[in-house]
């Protein structure tokens, strides 16, 4: 499978004094990805909470950083997702500085319905929206 690719620029808004990403500030570019994925696959977070009625959330999240991302910087953040059990996606996401990766990251999304917060399955999206 081909990974989806997001282009992103830091921005002096995403440094510390130094002109060095602050840590926190590669979940932003992660999160960014994630939802770019989705909307190249036809959908938005808004609209599948109104219309099938689901939300997703981040419940697990592991990350290592490699190499800082520096004022700027063009970066590619790349995602590739894969169900995992039935209420649950994972996606496996790199941050990269052209041949060069800074940040590798596994996020476990867990789908729950937007009413009661609580899991519920995947809905089945057919041909309009493959989760993989």
């Amino acid at each position: 499978m081909t990974a989806f690719v997001w282009p992103a620029r830091v921005y002096w808004e995403d440094t510390d004094g130094g002109g060095i990403v602050y840590y926190a500030n590669y979940l932003r570019f992660l999160e960014r990805a994630r939802t770019e994925w989705l909307r190249a696959r036809g959908q938005s977070q808004s609209e599948l909470a109104r219309t099938a009625g689901i939300l997703f959330a981040v419940v697990h999240l592991e990350l290592s950083y490699l190499s800082p991302a520096r004022l700027d910087d063009e970066l590619a953040v790349s995602v590739e997702v894969a169900p995992e059990g039935r209420a649950s996606l994972r996606f496996d996401q790199r941050i990269s500085r052209g041949a060069k990766t800074l940040v590798e990251a596994s996020a476990r999304v867990a789908c729950l319905d937007a009413k009661t917060l609580r899991p519920r399955r995947l809905p089945d999206r057919g041909k309009e929206l493959s989760w993989t």
